[in-house]
This record gives C-alpha cells, sequence and structure tokens, in this order.
C-alpha cells in the first residue's frame, strides 16, 4: 500500500511539474476608439491580436520586439492589470481571464509585476519602508519577525542598505529604485514575476548588475520569469526560450540557442543584424545589416495576411492575402511564415515577389540575400532527397506485391 501510494504521490509530482505554470490560448485586447458627442465607437487599436504560448515553471520566458508591438500590453494582460478582449489565460490550472478584483486577490501573492520607470512606479511622497510593506498590508499578511524586518530583509536581498527604509525615493538613483521595485515585487513570495523592461531605464553600468540580481534571485527563490525587453542582447543573457512579437502577434518562438543561431523568420533575422557586435575584427562585417523599410503599420488598421509582408524582401501574393499560421518547423522552433530562413518554403510555388518586397530587398545586403536563397535551396535538395529515399525504400514492398495481384 505504501509502496503504491509512493508511487501514486511522485507521479502526481511530476505531472504537475510538466504542467506549464502559464498557458496563454487566443489571447486579444482591442482599445476601442471613440468620437462624437455618443462616444461611438468608430474603429479599435489591435494591440494584442490572438497569441498562444507557455510558460513554464521556473524558466524565463523574454519578449521581444519593437516600440508598439504589444509586449508590455500582453504583460499587464496575463498578470490581469488589463482585462482581455477574447482569449483565456490559465495560471497553475486556473482559469483567471475574468476574474474580478476580489477573485484575482489571492493569486495577487503568487503573481507579480516589475514596471518599466523606476521614477513613475514609486510613490514620492511615501518612504521605502511603505512602498515595500504595501503588499503585506494589502494582503493582511503577517510576516515572521514583523514588517519592518522583512521589509528590511528584502532590501539587503536586492543589494539595499537595510537603513534605507526611513528614507523617500527622490534620495535614490533609477538602478536603486528599480531595486526597491524588485524588493516590492517579491515581498510576497512570488511564483511567477512579470518584468516589463526592467533595465531599459537604467545606465548601462548599472543594467548588468539588475540582470545579475534577477538571475540570483531566480536561483535562491525558484522564480518563473517573463522578461519583457526590445535589448536583445540583455534576453540573450537571461531567458531560456524567447518569444518575438510584430504587431500584436507572435512571428517566432523558440529556445534561445536555436533562435540566435538560426533565426526563421525574416523579421527575427532582421533584428539580430541590428545588435552591435563589440568584437572589432568584425567592423567591416557592415554588409550583413539589414534596414527594415518604413515604419511599423498602424494597429489600428494591420495589413492583410502576414503582417510583416509590407516590409519583407521575401513577400509574395499568399503573403498578402493569407496569415501563416504560428506552426513548429522544427523542434522548439515555432514560426509564421510561408517563406522562413533556413528552412524549406512552406508556400514554395508561390515565388513572385510583390512591389514591396522588390523596395525591400534593395535594403538587404546582397550576401544575406545569396545566403538566405542558397540555405532554403539547400534545405529543400534534403528534404527531396529524404523524400525519394523514403519511396526507394518502399518499392520493394510494392513491387513484391504484384504478382500475387495478377
Amino acid at each position: 500500500m505504501s509502496e503504491t501510494d509512493t508511487r501514486a504521490g511522485t507521479t502526481a509530482v511530476t505531472d504537475d511539474d510538466d504542467k506549464p505554470l502559464l498557458k496563454v490560448e487566443g489571447l486579444v485586447k482591442h482599445f476601442p476608439i471613440k468620437k462624437g458627442l455618443l462616444q461611438r465607437q468608430v474603429g479599435a487599436v489591435k494591440a494584442v491580436d490572438g497569441i498562444d504560448f507557455e510558460v513554464r515553471r521556473g524558466e524565463t520566458l523574454g519578449v521581444v520586439g519593437e516600440s508598439g508591438c504589444g509586449k508590455s500590453t500582453m504583460g499587464r494582460l496575463i498578470t490581469r492589470l488589463l482585462e482581455p478582449s477574447g482569449g483565456k489565460i490559465e495560471f497553475d490550472g486556473t482559469d483567471i481571464t475574468h476574474l474580478g478584483t476580489s477573485g484575482m486577490r489571492p493569486l495577487r501573492r503568487d503573481v507579480q509585476m516589475i514596471f518599466q520607470d523606476p521614477y513613475g512606479s514609486l510613490n514620492p511622497r511615501h518612504t521605502i519602508g511603505t512602498i515595500v510593506s504595501a503588499p503585506f498590508r494589502l494582503q493582511g499578511v503577517e510576516p515572521e519577525g514583523g514588517v519592518k524586518q522583512e521589509v528590511q530583509r528584502l532590501l539587503e536581498l536586492v543589494g539595499l542598505s537595510p537603513e534605507h527604509y526611513n528614507r523617500y525615493p527622490h534620495e535614490f538613483s533609477g538602478g536603486q529604485r528599480q531595486r526597491i521595485g524588485i524588493a516590492r515585487a517579491l515581498a510576497l513570495k512570488p511564483r511567477m514575476v512579470v518584468a516589463d523592461e526592467p533595465v531599459s531605464a537604467l545606465d548601462v553600468s548599472i543594467q548588468a548588475q539588475v540582470v545579475n540580481l534577477m538571475d540570483d534571485l531566480q536561483d535562491e527563490l525558484g522564480l518563473t520569469y517573463v522578461i519583457i525587453a526590445h535589448d536583445l542582447s540583455v534576453v540573450r543573457h537571461v531567458s531560456d526560450r524567447i518569444a518575438v512579437m510584430y504587431l500584436g502577434k507572435i512571428v517566432e518562438l523558440a529556445d534561445r540557442d536555436s533562435l540566435y543561431a538560426s533565426p526563421m523568420h525574416p523579421y527575427t533575422k532582421a533584428l539580430l543584424s541590428a545588435v552591435p557586435i563589440p568584437d572589432p575584427r568584425r567592423r567591416a562585417a557592415k554588409s550583413e545589416r539589414i534596414l527594415l523599410r518604413g515604419d511599423v503599420p498602424s494597429p489600428i488598421a494591420p495589413p492583410s495576411g502576414c503582417r510583416f509582408h509590407t516590409r519583407c524582401w521575401k513577400a509574395t501574393q499568399i503573403c498578402k492575402s493569407t496569415e501563416p499560421p504560428l506552426i513548429e518547423l522544427r523542434p522548439g522552433q515555432r514560426v509564421a511564415c510561408h517563406h522562413p530562413e533556413n528552412f524549406e518554403d512552406q508556400a514554395p510555388q508561390d515565388t513572385v515577389l510583390l512591389s514591396a518586397a522588390k523596395e525591400a530587398a534593395a535594403l538587404v545586403a546582397d550576401e544575406v540575400l545569396a545566403e538566405s536563397a542558397q540555405t532554403s535551396a539547400a534545405v529543400a535538395a534534403e528534404a527531396s532527397a529524404k523524400e525519394a529515399e523514403d519511396s526507394a525504400s518502399k518499392e520493394p514492398g510494392d513491387t513484391s506485391k504484384e504478382p500475387g495481384e495478377k
């Protein structure tokens, strides 16, 4: 009996560990645009327009993209600071999509957020002790040893002095304020922390300190992170998996090594080409840089089909008419593209470039275009060779059946 119980208990724990901590399906957030005396809705800003992803326990998911792509809105949706327009959000198996304030109150202990602006996120009229102890007061939690002792312990944990308890935010630098925000987020020992651009407002010299602090805290407390950023170097340093967003959609989702070694979406490739290379020996390799044509289209009226087709050098007619699904082309690497990089085309029959693609191709280095074509051709040849090999292996079985059939 005891052995069976033990096995059952072990299996249950394993199953729980395998389940994602956060699961998002078809998440949508449209902000209405109203005009006139009667405030009639005349349109909507499609900030997040149908995204699916999971966050596993103990991992760090990085979310990157240009300004206005919807990544900060997504962060506020999964922490339920904003009400979704559609879709489903599950946290640890519980549907939290439309929970009200009272329903979310118990879950606030498990899900916390670090905000982008270390100046605007702290009340200038409150002392640091009042700010960091606010979660205890709001949740009615009395920490062991008292609130003051716990707050001083948290300040020490994030690299500040416990003596700062009675000081005000204006007495601290940007990096120190961000540490105060991190201490407040960690007060209730959350299981998941959503960090919205946690280091973008800080000096470069301070960024590494805050990133290393978050890494150490994750190891020490077993935290799960969703880190929203536009700095690909920071994301590469801290993330296990990375989601690339463009105009309210996830266009690529992959583990860190696969994404940086062989990006499959043209937009991801363009983003990575813009990352500065600190190696002096590679300063001459400026031709690898991909310049995207134009700006991100308006989220009020996004382009039809693939939203990146107005700036993509590989766009064809199918990209303009049909939206590509986010599918897994390699193990652990999902991409939404009809003509992915480093892989066989999903729509090989469509080869005529759009006029916008011809103009965009002028901004892409010839070496990049040649490399892309060469890789796609190699993958296509490998796929066709494999098909021929499979059909050849089946032929002997087919021919042996023919005499019997006759």
